[in-house]
Order: C-alpha cells, then structure tokens, then sequence
C-alpha cells in the first residue's frame, strides 16, 4: 500500500511556544490515520503544520512524495489536501448549495459526481439544499464540512474532532460517513472519542507533550490496556 503522507521528526513553534516536539508519522493510501493523546497533546497542531497554517520550523512533511513542508497552505491545498477544521470553518451565511461550490475546483463530470456521493451519504444536505450553512443542527454543519472538503479534488482528509459536541445518534453516522469515505480518499483523523476511533481506525500514532511516543495498528491498541491507561488515561 502507497504511503499517502509522512511526518518526519516535525518540530513547530506558535509564538514562543514549542508545540510540536518530534512527531513521526505515514497515512497510507486508502487507510484511516488516527492521532490520538490527551487535550494539549498537539494534534491539532499537527493537522494544521501539515497544512502549512503553522509552519513547521524543523523536520520535513511529504504528501504523494513531494515535499510539502515550507510550501504556502494555498499550494498545499491544491495539492488535494482537504482539511475539516475543529470549529467546521462552513460559511453560515451562504446556502449548502453555495458552501459546496465554493468548494469545489471546477464543476466537471468527476467532481459532479463526488457531490453527489456525498449528497447520498448525506442525506440531510439534499433535504437542507437552499437553506443556510449557520441554521443547519451542528451534525449538519459538521456533514457539511467534510461534505465540502471531499468534492474539492482531495486526495487526503484531514479531519480534526468531528465527533466534538454532536449527540451520540449523529456520532453513529459520522462514523459510517468516514468509513465509507475511506474507499475514495485517504484520512488522517484527530478524535477525542476513543470508541469512535477505535472502531474506524486502521492505525494510530500517539502523541504526547508534542511528540510521537507511540505508533502501529488500531487493533493492537485495543487490547493493550497499558498504554490507553498511561496516555488517554482510560482501560
């Protein structure tokens, strides 16, 4: 299987602060990638370093074995990196319909197509259609949102918290929607949710103080209780 993205020994400051210490990483092709670790740990960070939105000083990223690592976020983008931020990012005052145009490179038959596979995983943006993105339940906006990030010609999802405040029904489907998702794009995740993780992960890195401290399949994790009780403090 193809390796999709690597992170290699990245290192990223925010102001003063050294937020990203040492985080290792691949995705591969056709996989789920979970970053897990407690609040502070950095994941968000990593998402966003590897969009370039906070540079990484040290280290290099790789995406389809081009070196991405001091290219501006709007390159990075086009490259076929989507990105569904912790807050959704939608627009709440254009329509659904209009927030997926604006997302969408070109209105060709490929991506036609795209919209409508994620209209039929997503039932609720067909019956919402006209309505405005900052009315939709926050399960809506956050369908939306990966809606969105997937018609834009991505190749790779990052998706940071998508399981963050919504009820445990609407859980259930986002769950579904990813799994399905993963037969077309790549993934690379940030969930809090450790069931939900756990049951769409292929595989996980750990992070802790900003650094890569654990990695390898989903599966293996599950059953190892040490290591869940010692860096999510659950078992």
């Amino acid at each position: 299987m193809n390796t999709m993205l690597k992170v290699e020994g990245v290192h990223t400051y925010i102001g003063q602060y050294h937020i990203l210490q040492g985080v290792n990483f691949e995705a591969k092709e056709g996989e789920v990638s979970v970053l897990l670790g407690r609040n502070g740990a950095g994941k968000t960070t990593t998402l966003k370093t590897i969009l370039g939105l906070t540079p990484a000083t040290k280290g290099c990223i790789t995406f389809k074995g081009q070196e991405i690592t001091k290219k501006p976020t709007h390159v990075i983008a086009n490259s076929g990196i989507g990105y569904v931020p912790e807050d959704q990012g939608i627009f709440a005052t254009l329509t659904v319909e209009e927030n997926m145009k604006v997302a969408m490179r070109n209105e060709d038959e490929v991506t036609m197509r795209k919209q409508d596979y994620v209209l039929d995983l997503f039932p609720d943006l067909k019956t919402f259609w006209k309505k405005d993105g900052g009315l939709l339940s926050g399960g809506q906006k956050q369908m939306l949102a990966m809606a969105r990030a997937f018609v834009g010609n991505s190749q790779l999802l990052l998706i940071d918290e998508p399981s963050k405040g919504l009820a445990p029904i609407v859980i259930e489907k986002v769950m579904e929607a990813i799994i399905d998702m993963k037969k077309q794009t790549t993934i690379v995740l940030v969930e809090q949710n450790f069931m939900m993780a756990s049951r769409i992960g292929d595989t996980y890195t750990l992070l802790d103080d900003g650094e890569t401290v654990h990695s390898g399949m989903m599966q293996d994790l599950i059953q190892d209780e040490q290591i869940k009780r010692k860096y999510l403090g659950i078992g």
